[in-house]
């Protein structure tokens, strides 16, 4: 079967097994069915880089100034083949990596597992560098050239070329998940935190009842500022204009703004740890003493240690995107006839990614000492769950029974009925869980921000009024670092950083998926259908930028799973390609720079 034909096949298949039954038929990729607590996926990726770390013998360590040396561009050929040079195919893949995970991904770890989770992010990153390593050298060993001279490259084309023709249905099924991620991953998500963040500055500015912020319904359960679409416009528009221009363009655009954007992020991050000095000594501490032995009153009531470790190991992969496949997409395109050298730049993208970059956010938060702080922020309605007692963090007993109730395994009773509230407060014997946190200095807002006086509707824990819920609770993602980034050295300035960081970030990562399922598009039903693609792309990111993308998240991360499945096991199937490779490699630099000192 051709791969045109094939590929229409699997999205048929794949369009009508989430119509039929649903995006969550996949869920058990990162989860065994009765132990949500244990994700496969998680078992897969570290299982497979311990395994090729100790194998190839731990080339993270060995060659990482080697890669720096590549990167630099002290070895290149300008004959060689490939339409960027290693720097910008880095960058291609950095800005793929390099955002939402490091800003908000690790608060959001923090939020879950506490300080300790910043270690296993640490265990993911070193781990992940090997598959990197692995990964990005099959990837250039193995692509090819397409019908308009450019180069084409991924596990789609190491399944098939490496594997061979019989192996061909395990790369449509990559080819075909890369695609929709593309759309998921680095277009919806992206798009909508770009927007989002937009609107909630300007809003803060102007207000929710300015004629520019006002949302209409437009209908039932969905309303439309003129400034989301206002923003879509223009966002699309920038993005229309770099992906156009594919890959030379894009290698320009992420070549400068990405690590421009990095080096403001980390000399920001950098002034605020050290205005914290006093603070760093003990930051580290929590780091490793919390890795094993968590606090109980992490997100207000604790998690334990395989909490901690679960958090720090998800969001170092989905940071880092180790093992995925997506990466040696973007370094498939690099200007070399030496699969290995590619592979030694890409060792350098979890030591960027994740060791410094998630590692200096971590310490923002933790010197900052905001991550186990309250502050106050507006509650999301769906978040909030109403209690029928009153609990307290400062009983041993209560803290227990939240705990349990939050793992599962407790009967702790929901409030139902009527609460009356007088000037925004309420006066019931009850308590109210926002996010996994006990809610303090709860107030209640009509839709046009006045304090709401009258009855409230409680059924089953949740509140039946739409009113506006404001008060003090643990905070996580974006909105926790930017707090974090207000604490010292820029005063109320520093979370301008993050939200231009998000910005910029989501710009960037939007741009490098673009690539990625440009690629898959191109394997699947060749070069001429990459024009359409864009195209549907672009308009994806407009509607993206006002619509609920809450489904959409779940698709990401079922998608990434279904990418990662076959990536690994190409990598395992071709182990000993990969060692011959490597092995080759360093015969030939040998031969042609008689004079380097050689690392292997």
């Amino acid at each position: 079967m051709s791969r045109q034909n094939a590929g229409f096949l699997t999205f048929g298949i794949i369009v009508f097994i989430m119509y039929a039954f649903g995006i969550h038929t996949f869920e058990a990729i990162w989860s065994f069915p009765s132990q949500r607590s244990v994700p496969l996926m998680v078992l897969a990726l570290v299982g497979t880089g311990i395994y090729a770390t100790i194998r190839l013998g731990f080339p993270q360590i060995k060659f990482l100034k080697h890669g720096i040396n590549v990167t630099k561009g002290i070895y290149d050929n300008p004959d060689d083949e490939g339409d960027l040079n290693h720097f910008k195919a880095l960058t291609t893949a950095l800005s793929a990596t390099v955002g939402i995970g490091n800003i908000a991904g690790v608060a959001t770890a923090m939020y879950y597992g506490g300080p300790g989770a910043l270690f296993w992010m640490w265990v993911t990153a070193f781990f992940g560098t090997t598959l990197k390593y692995a990964e990005c050298t099959l990837s250039l060993k193995y692509r090819e050239m397409d019908a308009l001279g450019k180069t084409a490259g991924g596990p789609m084309y190491t399944i098939e070329n490496g594997l061979g023709k019989k192996w061909r249905w395990l790369a449509v099924f990559f080819a075909s998940f890369a695609v929709i991620c593309s759309f998921a991953t680095g277009n919806a998500i992206q798009s909508f935190t770009v927007s989002d963040q937009l609107y909630s500055e300007v809003s803060n500015v102007i207000g929710k009842l300015h004629p520019l912020t006002f949302k209409h319904e437009i209908w039932t359960g969905f309303e439309l500022s003129f400034l989301q679409i206002i923003n879509g416009i223009i966002m699309s528009a920038i993005v229309g204009m770099v992906i156009i221009g594919g890959i030379s363009r894009i290698g320009d655009v992420t070549g400068f703004p990405a690590p421009f954007m990095a080096l403001i992020y980390i000399t920001a991050a950098s002034l605020i740890i050290l205005f914290n000095y006093d603070k760093i000594g003990q930051s580290f501490s929590m780091i490793f003493s919390m890795a094993f032995n968590p606090p109980a009153t992490i997100a207000g009531t604790g998690g334990g240690v395989l909490m901690t470790m679960l958090w720090g190991i998800k969001r170092g992969l989905y940071s880092n995107e180790a093992g995925q496949g997506s990466a040696p997409i973007a370094h498939a395109s690099a200007k070399t006839n030496e699969p290995v050298s590619e592979g030694l730049v890409a060792i350098l993208e979890p030591f960027i990614d994740t060791i410094i970059i998630c590692t200096i956010t971590g310490l923002v938060l933790l010197s900052s000492g905001v991550w186990n702080e309250k502050h106050e922020n507006t509650f999301a309605q769906a978040d909030l769950i109403f209690l029928d007692k009153v609990y307290t963090e400062d009983k041993e007993e209560d803290v227990k029974d939240l705990f349990n109730y939050l793992n599962g395994n407790s009967g702790i009773s929901m409030y139902s009925g009527n609460i009356d509230v007088i000037d925004g407060r309420h006066s019931n014997e009850i308590s109210i869980l926002h996010a996994r946190s006990l809610a303090e200095d709860i107030l209640f807002y009509n839709n046009d921000e006045e304090v709401f006086s009258g009855t409230l509707n409680v059924v089953d824990g949740k509140l039946q009024n739409d009113l506006i819920v404001k008060g003090k609770s643990l905070v996580h993602s974006a909105p926790l670092t930017a707090i974090a980034f207000d604490r010292g050295f820029f005063g109320n300035y520093g979370n301008y950083i993050v939200s231009i960081g998000l910005l910029l970030f989501a710009f960037s990562t939007a741009i490098s998926w673009s690539y990625y399922g440009d690629r898959a598009m191109t394997f699947l039903f060749g070069a001429g259908s990459v024009v359409y693609y864009r195209v549907i792309y672009v308009i994806g990111f407009f509607v993206a930028s006002f619509a609920d993308t809450t489904v959409i998240w779940n698709v990401s991360l079922i998608t990434i799973a279904l990418m990662t499945v076959p990536n690994l096991i190409g990598l395992l199937w071709l182990r000993k390609e990969v060692k011959s490779t490597i092995s080759k490699y360093w015969i030939d630099f040998k031969k042609e720079w008689p004079n380097e000192k050689t690392p292997e």
